[in-house]
Parts: structure tokens; sequence; C-alpha cells
């Protein structure tokens, strides 16, 4: 069975730069360690990306949170150093949760990334919904949401709606 493990937007931004937090920073090695598992069983790894634009403040995304972040091609844009390996692939998305998902396959996959409470658990509903019958897991250890409280709303928000969550 095909496992596929998507890692949500551990982008220098998230982790360290404009909206970066202490939790964000403390997940990166479990993240590192994830991805040299699947990487070692030879299991497919997505890396999705808050990709915006110059304009960004001018969206309607940007109205709500004026912070320029992932702006497309910056270092804030970038994967976290030491994350990325040779064979993943990786998915540019402009807003919260991609929606082309649909495009592929899968059967088993595993989510991990910033940040749980916005785009982490936006992708794994999409997900559940596009692919009821996938198993669907969240490792709460490579997460981290804005605040520690929105993270736990997060991951229980997942398991409410049959989202498999690693504690």
């Amino acid at each position: 069975m095909q496992k596929t493990l998507i890692v949500v937007d551990m982008q220098n931004d998230f982790i360290d730069g404009s909206l970066g937090t202490k939790e964000a920073q403390a997940i990166v090695e479990n993240v590192k360690k994830k991805i040299a598992e699947y990487r070692k069983r030879g299991d497919e790894i997505i890396f999705t990306r808050d990709t915006h634009q110059e304009n960004y403040l001018d969206t309607p995304e940007g109205k709500k949170l004026p912070v320029k972040h992932c702006i497309c091609g910056t270092k804030g844009w970038g994967i976290a150093e030491g994350l990325e390996v040779p064979g993943c692939s990786y998915i540019d998305k402009p807003t919260f949760g991609w929606t082309r998902w649909n495009e592929r396959n899968f059967e088993k996959i595993e989510l991990v990334g910033l940040c749980t409470d916005i785009c982490v658990v936006s992708n794994a509903l999409i997900l559940k919904a596009m692919f009821p019958d996938a198993e669907i897991t969240v490792d709460a250890g490579c997460c981290a949401g804005v605040t520690p409280g929105t993270h736990r709303a997060a991951l229980e928000t997942m398991k409410m709606c049959q989202i498999e969550v690693i504690e």
C-alpha cells in the first residue's frame, strides 16, 4: 500500500520568519525524522508551500492577516533547511487548503507541519472529504499551531472528523 507524507508549509516565514513561533521551531527536528522514515521506505513525500505574491496585502487574506509572508521566491517562502529530500514533490497553494488533491490517488496519508489550526486542519478535512476511505493520520508531535490552545483545538476537530491523531 502506497503511503504518502504531506509536509504542510514547513517554510521559513512560519518557523523563524515573519509569522514564526517557538512552537514551530521546536518541531523541525521531529519533522526531519519523519521525512527520513518515509524516504528510507521509499514512500511518497509531498511538500506544500503557502505561496503569495508581492500584492499579498491587497488580497482578501492579506486584509485579514496584514503580515507579508511566504512571498514566492523569497527566503521566507523556502522550505526550512535540511527538510527537502531528493524525489519529493511540491504543491504551491495560494490559500490554506489545496482543493486539487483529487487529481491524485491516495490510500494512506500522514500530515505534518504548520500551522495545525489553519493549513494542516484545512488540508486534512479536504482530504477526508475527497478520500473518505483513505487512512488519514496527523502526527501532533510534528505539528504546531498559532498558539498551543488553537493547536489542541484543531487536533480535537480532526479527531471528531475521524482523522487519526498520533499524540
